[in-house]
C-alpha cells in the first residue's frame, strides 16, 4: 500500500519501510519528486529511484525555466545521474532538499591548490545520523584530480578533517 501525504490532491509515492513522505510534487510530464526524512524519490514511467540525501551532490530549481535539477554524487570521470524536470508548483519540496542535503554535510573544506582553485573535502552522512560518514572531493574546474600535488592536498586535509572530527 501507497503511503499518502499532505492534501488529498499530493501524488501517492512509495517509501521505503519506516520514512514516510513530507513534500512532493509533479512535474507537467508527470514525474513525481517527493522527499522523506532519509531520501529524495523521482517517480517516472513507473520506476521509482530513491537517492539517500547524502547522496545528493547538488540540486538548483530555475525560477525563470522552472525547470528542477539533482545531481547525485558520482566517480571522478563517469557520468553522474541527473534528474531534471519542469515543475509549475515546487511547492515544499524545494525548502525540503536544501534542509535535507545541508543536514547531511558533517563538514566541508576548501583546500587551493596553486591560486584559488583547488578541492573541496567533505564529510557527509545521512540525515538521520545512520550509517558512515562518507568523505567525497570536489574538484574546482580546471583541477586535475590525478595530478601529485593535488592528490597529496587532499590526503593531507582528508586526514586532518578526520582528526578534527574523530573519525575515520
Amino acid at each position: 500500500m501507497s503511503p499518502r501525504f499532505g492534501r488529498t490532491s499530493s501524488p501517492s509515492v512509495t517509501v521505503a519501510p519506516g520514512e514516510r513522505v513530507l513534500a512532493a510534487t509533479t512535474a507537467g510530464d508527470g514525474t513525481v519528486l517527493a522527499g522523506t526524512r532519509d531520501a529524495f524519490y523521482v517517480v517516472a514511467d513507473g520506476e521509482t529511484t530513491r537517492v539517500p540525501w547524502e547522496q545528493v551532490e547538488a540540486a538548483h530549481w530555475d525560477r525563470d525555466t522552472d525547470v528542477f535539477t539533482l545531481s547525485e554524487v558520482g566517480s571522478w570521470g563517469e557520468q553522474r545521474p541527473v534528474h531534471s524536470v519542469t515543475l509549475d508548483e515546487p511547492g515544499r519540496l524545494l525548502e525540503l532538499v536544501r534542509e535535507r542535503v545541508t543536514a547531511s554535510i558533517v563538514l566541508q573544506r576548501h583546500v587551493t591548490v596553486g591560486g584559488r582553485r583547488g578541492l573541496r573535502v567533505i564529510a557527509r552522512r545521512a540525515p538521520s545520523g545512520a550509517g558512515a560518514v562518507q568523505w567525497v572531493n570536489e574538484y574546482d574546474e580546471g583541477v586535475d584530480p590525478d595530478d601529485p600535488a593535488v592528490r597529496a592536498a587532499a590526503r593531507e586535509a582528508l586526514e586532518l578533517m578526520q582528526r578534527d572530527v574523530g573519525l575515520p
